[in-house]
């Protein structure tokens, strides 16, 4: 599906200092495949998202996308390949606050300009969020939600036009262990019930082995292709039976503050 040759990206900062964040970097990524990119600060992991993404062009080297070369494409073509093919992720979220769940699920459908009906994209609004959890929580707007919840509207909105293909930019970055583990467990169900192909860029490496492979970048360079053997189911609950447990050892014994599990139920039911 994905087939990266000889990438190559560099940002010039003056006329004397240029960024090579990308130096001839070559993977492939096939059909149905759930994939990790990892690296440090600087190891060029964003910038082949946002390549990947058609958000940015490379300097040199081939990008193709279903055997089509992505260089080829004119910014209104590559507009089209972002909305219709790609469905993105990012850590912030990114969500509009003075709108809903379902509006904010709506907008791609909107700027994709294929007639669709206003009834037609509430239907389909609603049957994605319905898919991430959160079909009792249509009318709520981003403050009314707790990390999690935003992030599986995120994933509700790239889920909304049928993508292909999902990118996610540290799609747990902002999240606690519980809402991390529900995250994964969503992405992990798309790729298997779906077939979509998700590739995410993580510095976790707890949350890196829930995908089938990882590709490790540094300076600029792939320096590791893994297959994951046997990767992590996630398991929200018993994410969650680990918090609870630790939050009890911490507490026992003292005879004051709040009950062992007070406090991780409200973020456990913040999550449901």
């Amino acid at each position: 599906m994905l087939e990266v040759q000889d990438l190559t990206k560099v940002y010039r900062m003056s006329a004397e200092v240029e960024v090579h964040a990308l130096r001839g970097v070559s993977f492939t990524v096939d059909d149905g495949e759930l994939v990790a990119v990892m690296g440090p600060s600087g190891s060029g992991k964003s910038t082949i998202m946002n390549i990947l993404g058609c958000l940015d062009r490379p300097t040199s080297g081939s990008y193709r996308i279903d055997d089509q070369e992505v260089a080829s494409l004119n910014d209104a073509e590559l507009a089209v390949v972002r909305n219709k093919r790609i469905g993105f992720v990012f850590q912030s979220f990114n969500l509009l606050p003075r709108t809903t769940a379902l509006q904010n699920v709506e907008l791609p459908m909107i700027y994709n300009r294929t007639g669709i009906s206003a009834r037609e994209r509430k239907a389909r609004a609603k049957a994605a969020l319905e898919v991430v959890g959160l079909g009792d929580r249509l009318d709520h707007k981003p403050q009314e939600l707790s990390g999690g919840q935003q992030q599986r509207v995120a994933i509700a909105r790239a889920l909304v036009n049928n993508p292909a293909i999902i990118l996610a930019d540290e799609p747990t970055g902002n999240l606690d262990s519980i809402a991390s583990a529900e995250i994964m467990a969503i992405f992990q169900r798309l790729n298997k019930e779906q077939n979509i192909t998700v590739v995410f860029v993580t510095h976790e490496p707890d949350i890196a082995v829930h995908t089938r492979r990882i590709l490790r970048m540094r300076d600029g360079h792939l320096v590791a292709d893994e297959i994951v053997r046997n990767p992590v189911t996630a398991d929200p609950e018993a994410v969650r039976r680990e918090a609870l447990a630790e939050e009890a050892a911490l507490h026992s014994g003292n005879g004051a503050g709040p009950l062992p599990h007070e406090s991780l139920l409200v973020v456990a039911g913040g999550e449901q």
